[in-house]
């Protein structure tokens, strides 16, 4: 508990130093997601209030914010720049076809100084899988889905 707490209490110290962050990647964003594999917010609803198939959605990040708010049906697989997070993410998607849309999402921070997204990427890439879209958070999960309204879900 007090971990977490001190956890979040870094996250909102850094997000709110940061200041103002540009609305979509440049060439300055240390990422090595480029931008065709980024699904922008308003997007990502539009997914989950179609009819369609909905893609696997995977948060990468710290449990404590996945608890708090995450997106709807979003499955927490573990901090993405852990060994342990990435572990569960390939044991959670490898029984699964390499053609599999699947979403990933972290929103801990800045984009620019996100840990976890890049190796998470990287592993499912690693793996065979094609279809693997980063979802692009600014400046935080709060900031940039929760205070627009974005739908969401808490706990498990």
């Amino acid at each position: 508990m007090i971990r977490d707490t001190m956890m979040i209490l870094a996250l909102t110290v850094l997000a709110l130093g940061s200041g103002a962050m540009a609305q979509s990647p440049s060439a300055s964003d240390t990422h090595a997601i480029d931008s065709a594999h980024l699904i922008q917010p308003e997007d990502l609803v539009k997914v989950l209030q179609s009819k369609g198939e909905r893609p696997l959605i995977l948060q990468v990040g710290f449990h404590v914010l996945y608890a708090q708010n995450h997106v709807p049906g979003a499955e927490y697989v573990g901090a993405g720049g852990e060994k342990e997070g990435l572990e569960q993410l390939r044991k959670r998607v490898q029984p699964l076809p390499r053609g599999k849309a699947i979403v990933i999402y972290c929103g801990c921070c800045p984009w620019s100084h996100c840990p976890n997204l890049d190796p998470a990427f990287k592993a499912l890439r690693e793996m065979g899988f094609t279809n693997v879209k980063a979802l692009y958070i600014a400046n935080n999960f709060g900031q940039d889905w929760v205070a627009k309204g974005y739908p969401t879900e808490k706990g498990r």
